[in-house]
């Protein structure tokens, strides 16, 4: 060890400064869409857009549908922690976003993209980017790569989300589970008709398929989101993209991040051993186990996505 120079004082590190987290708004539809940005404590951080998933799933990641992860929240201060600055958002029609008498059900990938298009604008001036940086989550990848051509945005992350259009991979999910068996087969003559454009009688369906997966009011959305065909999205974009998979994931597979690929060669592909489709790594074997990432709030983001998002960051300096 080096001994000091007699007579120099040493000044104290000082200590990291917490991220700032700022409520915003931005101009929407009837309301104002309602976020949180986190900002790092770095000058020069870059900025990510967390898009949310299907459903009603809040700005941190949970959903009154039986989602308590809080996997967006948790992945914002992780990569605040790493000098990145984020922001979440509300969807169109719910929580802060929801304007009185708005119907969410009526908004459609295109509405979510606009909506994205707004966030990135407001984000640019609010710190000082070029660009801002769009990781969508589930459906909202769908939404991300929809958005991807906005000259605000710098690129797209996709967290699993799925390579195939959403009828394929809903098909899979309901065969994917036992407890389905009774009602499989009426399911997929519902997703039959929502694919080819039409609507779904559901007076003679099961409860959980008329009043839950097929409800009417949310049939013209998954008419909409049916048509979307990830693949061709991708191969669309001009822009880095990063596809994220946890190969613990119950809900996208493995065939959806390779068709990804294939369908977008310069997009970079990372797969993490055992992390489920909330972003979390899976402790245990079996269902169970996976199922209780999605209800846990206390279970950290995974270290490995984060790195990971931070490593896709540092090679494409915006």
């Amino acid at each position: 060890m080096l001994a000091l120079a007699a007579g120099v004082a040493l000044a104290a590190t000082p200590a990291a400064a917490a991220p700032q987290s700022v409520e915003m708004a931005v101009p929407g539809p009837g309301a104002p869409l309602a976020g949180t940005l986190l900002l790092a404590e770095a000058g020069q951080a870059p900025a990510v857009l967390i898009v949310p998933g299907s459903g009603p799933t809040d700005r941190d990641g949970n959903s009154p549908l039986g989602v308590a992860a809080a996997s967006y929240r948790l992945l914002a201060e992780a990569l605040a922690a790493k000098g990145i600055s984020s922001a979440r958002i509300d969807k169109r029609g719910m929580f802060g976003s929801k304007a009185e008498g708005s119907d969410p059900s009526r908004a459609t990938i295109d509405d979510y993209a606009a909506d994205v298009g707004a966030w990135a604008k407001a984000l640019k001036t609010r710190t000082g980017r070029d660009c801002i940086w769009v990781a969508g989550h589930s459906e909202g990848g769908l939404v991300a790569l929809t958005a991807a051509g906005n000259p605000d945005i710098c690129g797209a992350i996709l967290l699993a989300a799925p390579g195939r259009k959403l009828d394929t991979i809903i098909r899979e999910q309901i065969a994917a589970n036992p407890a389905n068996a009774p009602i499989a087969a009426d399911a997929n003559a519902a997703l039959d008709k929502l694919a080819k454009g039409e609507k779904v009688d559901v007076s003679a369906l099961h409860p959980a398929l008329a009043q839950g997966l097929f409800n009417p009011v949310v049939q013209d959305f998954l008419i909409d989101v049916f048509k979307r065909d990830p693949a061709t999205l991708i191969a669309r974009v001009d822009k880095p993209v990063l596809i994220v998979l946890g190969l613990a994931d119950l809900q996208v597979s493995r065939v959806d991040a390779d068709l990804l690929k294939a369908a977008q060669p310069r997009a970079e592909l990372r797969l993490i051993d055992g992390m489920s489709h909330t972003l979390k790594q899976v402790a245990g074997e079996g269902r169970a186990a996976n199922m209780a990432t999605y209800a846990d709030s206390s279970l950290p983001i995974d270290p490995v996505l984060v790195d990971t998002i931070a490593q896709f960051l540092s090679s494409n300096p915006r």
